[in-house]
């Protein structure tokens, strides 16, 4: 029972792309939570919470195909 190395690499670089959001996200958050006074925090929030989401999404595919990789499914 072999691994499939291209799988692995795929799913290595989801996980590469989810780990800068890991940190834009919540700090897009906190810092549209903290300058309520301007007009432009709904936007600055919502782009927070996509970029979260998007973290997310990104490692929920990347697992899972690492461990399709793994366990050749």
């Amino acid at each position: 029972m072999s691994t499939n190395k291209e799988l692995l690499r795929k799913g290595v670089k989801y996980l590469t792309g989810a780990l800068p959001l890991m940190f834009l996200g919540p700090s897009m958050i906190y810092n549209a939570f903290m300058n309520q006074h301007t007009n432009w925090h709904y936007l600055v929030l919502g782009i927070g919470i996509v970029a979260c989401l998007s973290s997310m999404l990104l490692i929920f595919l990347g697992l899972k195909i690492i461990m399709k990789g793994i366990f050749n499914d």
